[in-house]
């Protein structure tokens, strides 16, 4: 009975992975802007925009984070008020998110959209690469590792 129902539920997973449903679930969308690594990394230092390292601490310490963006940990019970204090209040203020690969700033994106957020852009590509491009370490992009 227990190894019909694991072939059942393992037949039914691939179904929903070949009809493309299983990446969603696993990989979350954002309807809203999305941008890579260089585009963010100029736009922040022309001042244009907020970058968010939204990363643990111990990823923090593997790569660096990526020059000019400040590090608020995704976890963090107070991350809303927090990132509502570094943009002064602005919920229309252009915020870019950053994470590894553009899995964890996705879901935030669209947790923040739901918060009155309404300039959120997600940096699908992260700091190590996705399918949406190399990232930010592979790019050469400066880091800083303090």
């Amino acid at each position: 009975m227990l190894m019909r129902r694991t072939l059942l539920l393992g037949g039914a997973g691939a179904v929903l992975v070949a009809a493309g449903v299983g990446y969603r679930l696993v990989y979350p969308t954002y309807a809203g802007a999305e941008m890579d690594a260089p585009t963010a990394f100029h736009r922040s230092e022309a001042g244009e925009l907020l970058l968010i390292d939204i990363r643990r601490p111990d990823e923090w310490a593997a790569t660096g984070s990526a020059k000019g963006a400040h590090r608020l940990d995704l976890r963090r019970s107070d991350f809303f008020e927090a990132l509502s204090g570094l943009a002064n209040g602005a919920k229309g203020r252009p915020i870019a998110l950053i994470c590894a690969k553009g899995v964890r700033s996705a879901r935030l994106a669209n947790q923040l959209t739901d918060q009155g957020f309404t300039n959120i852009i997600n940096v699908t590509e992260g700091m190590l690469g996705s399918a949406a491009g190399p990232g930010w370490v592979a790019r050469g992009l400066p880091v800083v590792m303090d």
